[in-house]
């Protein structure tokens, strides 16, 4: 089958490698009907994820459909459609149990697939603890509507739980790329007062202003004027850091009022700075860490019920075979593009498309 290959720093392939199969009687076996590139997949080819293993198959992000089951998976069988989580969790250890499954001590908890276990931007994929790995998703929500609630949906909307918004808030999210525009749709459930964007792309402050009108539209270099001049108390109430630049951590605390919770989501290249003597006295909450992907029922719900929508972010499509043409479009943000879903080859193309390539 082809896979997208992580080879060596600065370096994917996609290769012809074996389907994967069942290695534990808690693992699925799940074709992957649809997937897509998250930023996260980048950091690993630019060697920002340390953690992340030469030869693994890359990709995190998918649905697909269920093929084999172990004998130990209970919640999910053959023909099932599913959202897969982007973490890998047993459901039992401490942190599980206290909903950190981020943190899950399973040898392969946390986020594995795509990073230290094969992931999905393949045509198969195997996923260890599947009944908590897989959701099945509703009838009447298409693959497309789905794509996204395993990784950056889950992120969103855990980032909009920990944050604590209350009606009377002011919330400020820095970024609208793909997961700063899931947060988005996660912060507005919420019903805060008030929502602001910053945002540094011209074409992604448009699209801002163009699906949601009610939500404020600044860029960074104003961004502390106008948060001012549109909160109540000398800043924002609820400060969502999904930009990851930077400068952005900087201005996510400088944008906060005293007493605030600033909630870190994005994932950085570098070290960041806490400078505490310029912050003392604004006795700031922060919230930092991996998504805890654990409310996806929850998720496909909303989706279901019409209250959630990703599927203007999918701008671009591609089949597997002609993934390096869409690594370079999302990396480079082309075209303005937003997400790009990697759909599975016909067997025609397969025939006479596919092939292995680096990039």
């Amino acid at each position: 089958m082809l896979a997208c290959t992580y080879v060596e720093k600065g370096r994917f392939e996609l290769l012809d490698k074996p389907m994967p199969r069942l290695l534990d009687p808690r693992d699925a076996l799940v074709r992957v009907t649809l997937g897509s590139i998250c930023t996260s997949d980048l950091h690993i080819k630019h060697g920002s994820v340390p953690r992340a293993v030469p030869g693994i198959t890359v990709g995190h992000e998918m649905v697909g459909v269920v093929e084999a089951v172990g004998a130990g998976v209970t919640t999910v069988r053959p023909g099932d459609r599913v959202a897969v989580n982007v973490e890998t969790f047993c459901g039992e250890c401490f942190f599980c149990r206290h909903g950190y499954v981020n943190n899950c001590t399973d040898p392969d908890g946390g986020w594995a697939l795509g990073c230290r276990i094969d992931g999905g931007q393949a045509e198969y994929v195997r996923v260890p603890h599947a009944d908590q790995g897989l959701t099945p998703i509703p009838a009447s929500v298409s693959d497309s509507q789905a794509l996204f609630v395993g990784d950056i949906l889950a992120t969103g909307f855990w980032a909009a739980r920990i944050s604590e918004i209350t009606p009377e808030d002011t919330v400020l999210i820095l970024g609208a790329g793909p997961t700063g525009l899931c947060t988005l749709l996660c912060v507005r459930l919420r019903q805060p007062r008030r929502v602001i964007v910053c945002e540094r792309d011209p074409e992604r402050q448009q699209f801002v202003r163009d699906h949601y009108p009610e939500v404020l539209v600044t860029g960074p270099a104003e961004c502390r004027d106008f948060v001012l001049r549109h909160s109540d108390h000398g800043g924002a109430d609820r400060v969502l850091e999904v930009a990851g630049g930077e400068d952005t951590f900087r201005l996510a605390w400088e944008c906060a009022r005293p007493n605030a919770i600033v909630t870190v989501v994005a994932l950085y290249d570098r070290p960041q700075v806490l400078p505490l003597p310029e912050m003392y006295g604004k006795n700031l909450t922060f919230k930092t860490g991996g998504v805890d992907g654990c409310d996806c029922a929850e998720i496909l719900r909303l989706i279901e019920a019409g209250k959630l929508d990703t599927t203007p972010f999918i701008t671009h499509r591609y089949p597997l075979s002609r993934i390096d043409e869409a690594y370079y479009l999302f990396e480079h943000h082309d075209d303005g593009v937003i997400k790009v879903a990697i759909e599975p080859d016909s067997d025609e193309d397969s025939r006479s498309g596919g092939r292995e390539c680096s990039f």
